[in-house]
């Protein structure tokens, strides 16, 4: 799935952003908190698109079948 690759490059591009924020010593700790706090969010929820590719893609559904992917999910 070419979708689970983006996802993957989106949240490796995350973590190197989040990366050099945390190393970046010129920007105040209150500052660093509110520009990350928006990254960390969307981070959450591509990691959580990834898990559902991942899991669909490893378990499709059958035709006329809905995919399940709630019954998957602990939260």
């Amino acid at each position: 799935m070419n979708a689970i690759t983006h996802i993957q490059n989106a949240i490796d591009e995350l973590d190197a952003e989040v990366k050099e924020l945390l190393f970046d010593w010129s920007v105040p700790l209150n500052e660093k908190d509110n520009i990350m706090l928006p990254k960390l969010q969307i981070k959450k929820v591509l990691l959580q698109t990834l898990e559902d590719l991942t899991y669909l893609k490893e378990n499709p559904p059958t035709p006329n079948q809905a995919c399940g992917i709630s019954k998957y999910r602990e939260d």
